[in-house]
């Protein structure tokens, strides 16, 4: 094409009017702040700045090539014989945007914050793709693209250099909108059931499958995990301290510092425990049924046990359904060893659960049975009344009637023998191992089946209120 002085003229004018327009949209893309856990959306923005992020499409009539003007010409066509930058086309508006943050821990991978304008205009566009398809998911500082696998690092403290010992956060994020899961692990150091299962769950996670997103924290305590210990080096137990005081105890700082940067991402929310100062229990939710968030979420793991507890204070549980996120406990097998059947157990059941929730396929092979209905149980603990050598008659999981025989306990001394028998029907929900027991100890947790409702409605005697991961109160 030949430019004449008054084409040209036009020309210049078309993208004087327009320079604004660009910088303010570069501006935006980097000025507005992306929460932790968010995934960013157009409609997050109030309707002036919204529109501000709309295709920029500026059309005028030009002559054609024999000088009859006849046909429209976009900033496109111009600017791509002016040899300038050009607005974004169709197929270049589909494609996802990940806006700066904030520097960070380089081992989370972070994008710098730093000047990340393109010189394509496309990159002020965001996706246009299809209602279901996932944005990219923020936390602790990174970015993920939908359909990817990362290993992130959370540091709870701030310590000296030597015994600085971060958490590996793992994060699956599909290729489809969804809900944001949770589970955590190992918060008491020395129950390593859960660590297996987090394990077993997040790498075997496809994210071309997966709709929504996954997050696992195998080793919470990472410091009583590497001691074999339940506690942290100060002897405090971190499942008391949530949500946390950045200037608390070392142990209300660490709570502080899960619950903000990872806690608050999560849309749901399950804790993975064992049964504590050598008891065993059966794989179990417990969860707070007066809940509705918490009692759909408890009823997605299908025939799995679930007991009615408020959760005390202090706890994960407690403390992030108070802020607002459905979460259970899944109680399975017993501390400071890792149990097959119970890591197997608690697979299964966080598998029934992501197929419940519509957020991955039902796999044949790893997760045969179809989801059942749930099964709640009133509960209560039967007590010893004599000290001595515990030797348990029947197994955890057994159904048992009044009177049948649970154990013996022998007096090493005067080798006077008393037992335990049942005092009432019900199903072996959590025992003692065989061990030395002085008097009070609880030995057996018996459970009877019940309705949801029932379980909820039950005389607080009836429900075992311990903390998770904890020896009976009382």
């Amino acid at each position: 094409m030949s430019w004449t002085p008054r084409r040209a003229g036009t020309a210049a004018l078309l993208l004087l009017l327009a320079a604004p327009l660009v910088e303010a949209q570069s501006r935006l893309a980097q000025e507005l702040p992306v929460p932790v856990g968010h995934v960013f959306a157009p409609t997050d923005l109030p309707v002036p700045v919204a529109r501000a992020f709309e295709p920029v499409a500026l059309v005028l009539p030009v002559a054609d090539m024999g000088g009859t003007t006849n046909a429209s010409a976009t900033a496109t066509q111009i600017s791509s014989d002016l040899a300038l930058p050009a607005v974004a086309t169709a197929d270049q508006r589909r494609t996802p945007v990940d806006l700066p943050l904030a520097p960070t821990d380089q081992r989370n991978e972070a994008v710098p914050a730093q000047d990340n304008r393109l010189d394509d205009a496309a990159s002020l566009t965001p996706a246009l793709g299809s209602a279901t398809d996932a944005l990219p998911f923020a936390l602790l500082g990174a970015t993920l693209s939908p359909g990817t696998f990362r290993k992130l690092v959370w540091d709870s403290v701030d310590s000296f250099a030597a015994s600085e010992i971060p958490a590996t956060v793992l994060v699956a994020h599909g290729v489809e909108r969804g809900p944001v899961l949770c589970l955590t692990a190992a918060i008491h150091g020395d129950e390593l059931n859960g660590i297996e299962t987090v394990r077993r769950i997040m790498n075997d996670l496809d994210p071309d499958q997966l709709r929504g997103t996954v997050v696992g924290i195998p080793i919470v305590n990472v410091q009583g995990f590497n001691r074999g210990s339940r506690y942290l080096p100060d002897r405090r137990d971190l499942n008391r301290f949530f949500p946390g005081n950045r200037r608390g105890s070392a142990a209300s700082r660490i709570a502080h510092s899960l619950f903000t940067q990872v806690i608050r991402s999560c849309e749901a929310l399950v804790d993975l425990h064992t049964g504590s100062f050598q008891r065993t229990n059966l794989p179990q939710i417990r969860a707070d049924l007066e809940d509705p968030g918490t009692r759909d979420l408890a009823a997605g793991f299908g025939s799995t046990v679930i007991l009615h507890t408020g959760g005390q204070s202090g706890t994960l549980r407690a403390a992030a359904t108070q802020a607002g996120i459905p979460t259970v406990t899944l109680e399975a097998g017993g501390p400071l060893q890792v149990q097959p059947d119970a890591v197997a157990a608690s697979e299964a059941a966080l598998r029934t659960l992501l197929a419940a929730r519509a957020m991955y396929p039902r796999d044949a092979a790893n997760n045969p049975a179809p989801p059942t209905a749930p099964m709640c149980y009133r509960s209560r603990w039967v007590r010893t009344d004599h000290g001595g050598i515990l030797a348990s008659a029947v197994a955890l999981g057994a159904e048992v009637t009044v009177g049948e025989l649970l154990a013996s306990v022998v007096d090493p001394l005067s080798n006077e023998r008393h037992d335990i028998r049942a005092d009432s029907d019900g199903r072996v929900l959590g025992m003692a191992f065989d061990q030395f027991v002085m008097p009070g100890y609880a030995t057996f947790h018996l459970g009877t089946k019940s309705t949801l409702e029932d379980c909820i409605g039950a005389d607080e005697g009836d429900i075992d209120e311990t903390a998770d991961g904890e020896a009976p109160a009382g």
